[in-house]
């Protein structure tokens, strides 16, 4: 029994693969590593390759004998959807379309895909539930969207059973400080707010204290890269014990704000962090977290570690590994 994970070598993925290994065994990467690092994966097998080359993926699967797929490859970032759409919907939705046909041309009927809160937009109401409305906002929410829509009608075409696992903000680190986030094209708070304590950067830039929140300051859900790749890997057991498709939100259920993120960063580096206050910038919602009530009684899953966790863990990173990783 092996595990296909497709963008195995990127942020998530890679700690996945690490969980994987641990747990299951026999895992293999496919990753084209346009935005991938190879020693990422540790000692994983690794194939460079890519989700659109569909007899690789069957090759793959038949040879390697793949039961599961673990599928993280996309594109992410909103502001390059929207400037670029074209590389998301080939990348994203074409390519997804690629791999299916692929794993199922090789008897492979089982994946979990990386989706995304995004999907929903702007929430009306918190915290946002699976049942929220579907009204994406960039062509990066729309492809993970359609991607959900894709693989729940290759349930009824083909007998494709899915786990869609919609994630918040994922951030932190390995605890042990092997691997973490690559912050060379991360737009994501904590790499940046670990950036700009490092001197890596100029001052981060808040957008808008005059929310209404407790401190003025947008909130989200963050969310333990750790705890986000136990996610996946009760997902595959779920699927295994023959779980129908389902969509789950994978967060922690509690709401962070960006002065909270900044104080915990400067409580435990010891630093301060220097930042400039900026307009609000258009679109942003005040606040957006999760129920993850359908997780925990579907995967008997919950997120265990705690915003400290998450700030330590990208501190130890960051600060031992200024220049990412040494490919």
């Amino acid at each position: 029994m092996t595990i296909l994970v497709t963008g195995g070598a990127g942020y998530i993925g890679s700690h996945t693969v690490r969980r994987l290994q641990e747990i299951e065994g026999k895992v293999l990467v496919l990753d084209s590593l346009e935005f991938g690092h190879r020693s990422a994966v540790g000692d994983a097998e690794l194939v460079v390759g890519n989700i659109r080359d569909r007899s690789l993926v069957t090759e793959l699967c038949r040879s390697r004998g793949v039961t599961q797929v673990v599928h993280f490859a996309a594109y992410k970032s909103v502001g390059e959807s929207m400037e670029h759409p074209d590389r998301y919907w080939l990348n994203n939705v074409a390519g997804t379309v690629d791999l299916v046909e692929g794993v199922l041309a090789a008897g492979v009927k089982q994946i979990v895909f990386s989706s995304s809160c995004s999907v929903n937009g702007t929430p009306a109401d918190l915290p946002l539930t699976e049942n929220a409305p579907i009204a994406p906002e960039s062509v990066y929410a729309e492809t993970k969207a359609m991607v959900e829509r894709i693989l729940a009608w290759y349930g009824v075409t083909h007998g494709l059973r899915a786990v869609n696992l919609r994630y918040f903000n994922a951030a932190g680190a390995s605890s042990d400080g092997v691997i973490g986030e690559d912050w060379s094209r991360s737009q994501n708070l904590v790499p940046l707010v670990m950036k700009a304590t490092l001197g890596k950067r100029p001052p981060l830039e808040v957008f808008g204290t005059d929310y209404a929140t407790p401190d003025g300051t947008c909130i989200r859900d963050y969310i333990h890269v750790e705890d986000l790749a136990d996610a996946h890997i009760r997902s595959l057991s779920y699927l295994r014990d023959d779980g129908v498709s389902t969509t789950l939100n994978v967060g922690t259920g509690t709401g962070t704000s960006v002065f909270e993120i900044i104080s915990a960063t400067e409580r435990i580096s010891g630093k301060k962090v220097p930042y400039t206050i900026s307009p609000r910038r258009p679109g942003d919602p005040v606040a957006c977290f999760a129920d993850p009530t359908r997780a925990r009684a579907t995967l008997g899953w919950a997120a265990t570690r705690t915003l400290d966790d998450i700030v330590r863990s990208a501190w130890l990173w960051h600060s031992a590994h200024p220049d990412g990783f040494p490919d």
